[in-house]
């Protein structure tokens, strides 16, 4: 019969000495390397003590952004639930009443936000397709929980906070190319 491969190799089936049969060498030789990773650094986390440093691109906890003035920045245009491959984004619309110019910055707003937590795959899409930088993905954890009820975020917990301690800093998320793109004037019209 001929080979599959010219990589074949003859066994040959010869005694086995006396030094390989009473298996001391090999069993000293196990103890040796168990031995040695008693003392090299341990690489489990005493997790409430110690925290882990997540890498700077980690993607969390979403959020929804607002503007330098306090304004949601959202305007309900969908393109992040669209872009969604887990369909984990749902919204309704609605049109801004007067004298709610300071909390909605476009005409239309997001009336509803929900995003299913369980669902969601943290993929970053709804980032990248939001065309008023309303939706990003934050370094926070999401908290767990019992229920499947409380992992449906809505506004109350996806939109931050007005005062400056309670804002979000993304800058960090923001690569190098992203930036750059960014300082063109030509491209700024989607950020009013």
């Amino acid at each position: 019969m001929l080979p599959l491969t010219n990589r074949s190799k003859v066994v040959v089936k010869k005694e086995m000495s006396l030094y390989e049969k009473i298996y001391l060498p090999a069993v000293i030789s196990g103890m040796i390397i168990t031995m040695s990773h008693f003392f090299r650094k341990k690489p489990t986390i005493q997790y409430p003590e110690q925290k882990r440093e997540f890498s700077g691109i980690y993607r969390g906890q979403h959020v929804l952004k607002r503007d330098e003035n306090g304004a949601e920045r959202c305007t309900s245009c969908g393109l992040c639930a669209v872009a969604c491959p887990a369909e984990a984004i749902t919204m309704t619309s609605a049109e801004r009443k007067k004298g709610e110019e300071k909390l909605y910055r476009e005409e239309k707003y997001a009336a509803t936000y929900e995003i299913n937590m369980l669902r969601c795959i943290f993929c970053g899409d709804c980032e990248e397709a939001c065309p008023k930088e309303a939706i990003f993905l934050t370094d926070r954890m999401v908290i767990p929980e019992y229920n499947r009820k409380s992992f449906i975020y809505r506004k109350d917990i996806l939109v931050e906070g007005i005062e400056n301690d309670k804002r979000i800093d993304v800058t960090r998320r923001q690569t190098p190319a992203v930036i750059e793109f960014k300082k063109h004037k030509e491209f700024d019209h989607n950020r009013l």
